[in-house]
């Protein structure tokens, strides 16, 4: 519903407000692009130049998102990823399955994180043996993305997975299933 909201322009701002917004929090804040939707751009396509005005106001925080724009066949796509995570605003390149991960890594754009089936242990391994853990919130009710803050880290050497939830559990469950 909310995701609807945002591509009809009922919710959402401008990308100039958007960064004004972003250059107001203090330096070091850690802060979340998109609850919903994804980087700017059409369809699959990011658009760099819009993507670097965040990446500008960011400067000085410690801003992070989720992909799922392609980066595997759209050379583009990945360059305007890999030039974000190495100006300091954290983009995560989104997983279906553990098998789609070790792909993504093999990328090296960007710190990964994938859906992992039901009943997938706290640490896990992909199919070509790279380590992830389970997200700590979804491990501990005293962990919150406030203050776990790994998927903001863009060094990390782990794949972070999350456990399907929600009202569309059991379809992203058997996405997650490869």
């Amino acid at each position: 519903m909310h995701w609807s909201k945002v591509t009809n322009g009922e919710r959402g701002n401008s990308l100039d407000l958007l960064a004004k917004q972003i250059r107001a929090f203090p330096r070091g804040q850690v802060w979340r692009h998109n609850q919903a939707g994804d980087l700017p751009g059409i369809g699959d396509d990011i658009n760099a130049d819009e993507l670097q005005t965040i990446v500008n106001a960011n400067k000085g925080r410690r801003g992070f998102t989720y992909t799922h724009k392609p980066c595997e066949q759209n050379e583009n796509n990945r360059e305007a990823v890999k030039s974000a995570n190495a100006n300091g605003f954290t983009i995560n390149l989104s997983a279906n399955n553990l098998s789609h991960a070790d792909r993504l890594v093999d990328l090296q754009a960007g710190p990964v994180v994938s859906m992992v089936p039901s009943g997938t242990a706290n640490t896990f391994y992909t199919p070509q043996g790279r380590k992830g853990i389970v997200c700590p919130a979804q491990q501990r009710d005293d962990i919150t993305c406030a203050n776990c803050q790994l998927c903001q880290r863009s060094a990390r050497s782990v794949i972070i997975g999350f456990i399907a939830h929600g009202t569309s559990k059991k379809k992203a469950d058997a996405i997650a299933q490869g």
